[in-house]
């Protein structure tokens, strides 16, 4: 009867480790994703003078017809 009570007690015991870290695991994904947030989502607008400087590349370097 002890060892049966042994071993349901580490039964319970391992399962509530399995739990809490779980718990802590995700806990340190969502603050992982949090502070990852304000890296990719400032909303800088796109400039465009890299394509506004290389059409005027390819205009000046096209075979004139």
């Amino acid at each position: 009867m002890i060892a049966l009570l042994s071993f349901t007690t580490l039964a319970v015991v391992t399962v509530l480790a399995l739990a809490v870290a779980s718990a802590f695991h995700w806990l340190l994904l969502q603050v992982a994703f949090h502070l990852m947030r304000p890296a990719t989502a400032k909303g800088l607008p796109a400039r465009t003078e890299l394509v506004r400087g290389t059409s005027r590349l390819v205009r000046a370097f096209a075979p004139h017809r």
